[in-house]
């Protein structure tokens, strides 16, 4: 299940993570990132659900849940797990690897990306604290015609494998050569989640909805 994977990738950039039977939850309240501020639910944890609104509860926070199980609440995204492979690029678009201080800029693109622009000056605070000093960690950049299309954080893994499971952009054909950059820092190949907006697509891809628990 893609459930350890996406933890390995986000539990580095939350402000929080506490374990909760086989859940684990993420909270970073400055940042409007779904996975930051979700419980990681698998199916088979389905017993646990009542401690889990219990949590979020006592805390006062949406309890909002991240499973391949079918939920009661509101559906607010979903996505599609996989790998991704490199292949053709579209020429007017380029995508560079940038430096920490290009973050402000790159917060504001992903930011951007989800109709939330107000958030992007909280985005750059969060990451500035987050990824001073990993070596982990490449900030992308998508350009057309010189115009930053797309970010993306690039996440390097074990035994070289790397993954993207952060990214967005403000134009569709940015999608893939985003992707395409991603997975050439891995060798060819790359872990990413697939908006269900994204019309892109992964062979074998594992599903998973974000839910709002109803209450």
């Amino acid at each position: 299940m893609p459930f350890s994977e996406l933890l390995t990738y986000f539990q580095p950039l939350a402000a929080e993570h506490y374990d909760l039977g086989p859940c684990a939850i993420l909270q970073t309240p400055g940042a409007n990132i779904l996975a930051l501020n979700a419980a990681f639910f698998p199916a088979e944890a389905a017993e646990n659900l009542p401690d889990v609104r219990r949590w979020f509860s006592a805390r006062g926070r949406p309890a909002l849940l991240l499973s391949d199980a079918a939920l009661l609440g509101e559906d607010v995204g979903g996505l599609r797990v996989g790998s991704w492979t490199a292949g053709e690029t579209r020429e007017n678009i380029i995508v560079e690897q940038v430096s920490r201080l290009q973050l402000s800029l790159w917060s504001a693109v992903l930011a951007e990306s989800y109709e939330t622009l107000e958030w992007a000056p909280a985005l750059a605070r969060h990451f500035a604290a987050r990824l001073e000093g990993d070596r982990a960690s490449t900030l992308l950049l998508a350009y057309a015609d010189g115009d930053p299309v797309g970010a993306g954080l690039w996440r390097t893994g074990p035994g070289g494998t790397g993954a993207m499971h952060l990214w967005g952009t403000l134009d569709p054909a940015a999608d893939a050569p985003l992707l395409n950059a991603a997975a050439d820092l891995s060798g060819g190949n790359v872990r990413v989640s697939l908006p269900d907006t994204s019309p892109l697509s992964v062979p074998e891809a594992e599903v998973l909805t974000f839910t709002l628990l109803d209450g």
